[in-house]
């Protein structure tokens, strides 16, 4: 398992820079091309046996080990944490050699943050907090400025923040860019991550340009979704995406960070998006410093795949509980 111990890279944040619309008006998107790319991507991209069971824990420590409903209680959050401190069965990870593996962070309603932040003590997991008017991001700007601040005052590390999709659809590049400037602001030391929410921007030209726009108002990582949008993370949407963040270093030699949320539950996606990850940006975007997945059902794909890379054979699902 050596092969998960990747050195940790540290970088400096996105301190942001300003506007600049005519570089924002020169980005385009081919979109055949990106889609021809992603479609085949795939099947050019495999890794097995004890290779395969090194990427699957790089991947389990990139995870935001997610809870975002409605009916969340301080026990489902604890129990979340948990699962944070010791997402493997202890005897899967003796046997694979990677006692002390952890995700990435916990990512949490604002009320809950400071609940993820005492289970979490003592560990280095970061709690993440979804604000701004979190999915829709429609709330007025001054209560989205302050969601952050209480955020970031209960302990939240890192604030995972939703822009505004009418700027985009509008192509009002400033209004965005101020958005997003002013709660990067917000957060202090806290990283913050934009949520671009993809699948209701129209087009990937759309989601390149607010990805610009967003990592030159700061952002730290821009992440594809909430969630809740009835499209999600996607390879075409990720693609494009990257290859924003590739441009951006070019240009800046700024590294920004990716998150994909939202329908990744099977451990050959995180495969895929590793490898992709990995032959569009290099080895430092497969750090947790520069790379999460935001979801909650994969990790429990992952360890049933690790259990039989040890024993041979698929458990039930219910062997690896949550908490």
């Amino acid at each position: 398992m050596a092969t998960t111990n990747l050195p940790q890279l540290t970088h400096a944040r996105n301190p942001g820079l300003p506007l600049d619309l005519d570089w924002v008006a020169s980005v385009q998107a081919n979109t055949s091309a990106i889609e021809r790319r992603a479609a085949t991507f795939p099947g050019r991209r495999s890794v097995k046996k004890d290779y395969q069971a090194a990427w699957l824990c790089k991947a389990i420590s990139c995870i935001d080990l997610t809870t975002l409903s409605g009916d969340d209680t301080a026990g489902r959050v604890l129990r979340l944490c948990l699962k944070a401190r010791q997402p493997v069965r202890a005897d899967l990870l003796a046997a694979l050699g990677m006692e002390g593996l952890t995700v990435g962070a916990v990512c949490v309603y604002h009320d809950m943050v400071e609940t993820a932040v005492r289970a979490l003590e003592g560990t280095a997991i970061p709690v993440a907090a979804v604000s701004t008017g979190f999915p829709a991001g429609l709330s007025p700007l001054h209560l989205r400025l302050a969601e952050i601040g209480e955020s970031v005052a209960a302990g939240a590390k890192e604030i995972d923040i939703v822009i505004s999709r009418r700027h985009v659809l509008t192509q009002n590049w400033q209004a965005l860019y101020d958005e997003t400037r002013q709660m990067r602001n917000a957060c202090g030391d806290a990283h913050m991550k934009a949520i671009l929410a993809t699948g209701e921007l129209g087009t990937l030209r759309n989601v390149a340009r607010a990805s610009l726009v967003c990592m030159m108002a700061g952002a730290d990582f821009i992440k594809t979704s909430t969630g809740k949008e009835p499209v999600n993370a996607t390879l075409p949407v990720t693609l494009t995406m990257i290859r924003a963040i590739r441009d951006y270093q070019d240009r800046t030699a700024i590294k920004v960070g990716y998150k994909p949320a939202g329908g990744i539950s099977k451990a050959k996606d995180a495969l895929v998006y590793l490898s992709l990850m990995r032959d569009e940006l290099g080895l430092p975007w497969v750090q947790p410093d520069l790379f999460r997945f935001g979801a909650s059902s994969l990790l429990g794909d992952i360890e049933r795949q690790l259990e039989h890379h040890i024993t041979g054979a698929y458990s039930a699902a219910n062997r690896h509980a949550m908490g």
